[in-house]
């Protein structure tokens, strides 16, 4: 057997057999790299199945999956809660400008991804959710006066919120929370309100002050009354009846010595 050639007993060379299934092996894991077969959905996320790019009724859940080259591609789609924040323009029943900022907590139907996908596609927030706010946040702020939008925010934030889902549910959206962050009015509104604010406070400390001195003067009446009641009893005439009834009150019981004739005079009570 020669030393420079390795053959086995039919004659065959290992050496190149060996180079060969090397070659074929790194061909193969070549090919399967550019094709890529295989797609992992990370955590949170659907799989959006496209079939020579028309959408399929399967979504993919989350881990590895298999897909057919060439024929088949995946779009990811985020499915978690996800925070959106738009400031709407509006005029409230009585034409005030009024400029708000809202506060919206959602996420996809899982379930639904594909369809969400076929019918609005990956700017869903553009297309349909600002849009939403804008009409939505127009339309109920006009049923209010600028004074209501303050003093009734949560029935006016419950009225937003109602309508909003209404709208977003079509696409198979759902709000998880909801708030107005802020109503903010033009300047002149704004001192007119702060203008009226003072008056009210003002009003209020003239009325309580109004009412601590009618309580005070009432006060004062009746301690007059007191005295002058207590003045007249004192100033009643002492009348002889009275003042032999204190003499009763006074006796010791003893009889007064008198001197001369006739009766002994003491009391002459009738």
């Amino acid at each position: 057997m020669s030393k420079e050639k390795v053959v086995n007993i039919h004659g065959t060379d290992f050496s190149s057999s060996l180079w060969t299934k090397v070659g074929i092996g790194v061909g193969v894991l070549i090919v399967i790299f550019l094709i890529n077969p295989f797609v992992i959905i990370p955590a949170g996320h659907k799989g959006v199945i496209l079939n020579f790019g028309a959408v399929s009724d399967n979504v993919l859940a989350e881990g590895l999956h298999f897909k057919i080259p060439i024929v088949q591609s995946i779009i990811e789609i985020d499915v978690r809660v996800k925070k959106n924040q738009t400031k709407a323009d509006a005029a409230s029943k009585d034409l005030q400008n009024v400029h708000s900022l809202i506060a919206l907590n959602y996420h996809l139907r899982a379930a639904k991804v594909n369809e969400l996908y076929k019918s609005v596609g990956l700017l869903y927030e553009d297309n349909i959710i600002d849009p939403a706010i804008q009409e939505v946040v127009k339309a109920v702020t006009a049923k209010f006066t600028a004074a209501e939008l303050i003093t009734l925010r949560e029935q006016v934030s419950l009225e937003i919120k109602n309508s909003l889902e209404k709208r977003l549910t079509k696409y198979n959206m759902e709000i998880d929370d909801f708030s107005i962050k802020s109503f903010e009015f033009s300047e002149t509104f704004t001192r007119a309100i702060e203008s009226k604010q003072e008056a009210e406070q003002l009003a209020l400390k003239a009325e309580r002050d109004l009412e601590r001195i009618r309580i005070e003067a009432e006060q004062q009446i009746a301690t007059a009354r007191a005295e002058a009641e207590t003045l007249r009893l004192k100033n009643i005439a002492v009348t002889p009846l009275m003042i032999q009834l204190n003499a009763i009150e006074k006796w010791d019981g003893k009889l007064p010595q008198f001197m001369g004739t006739g009766p002994v005079p003491f009391l002459n009570i009738k």
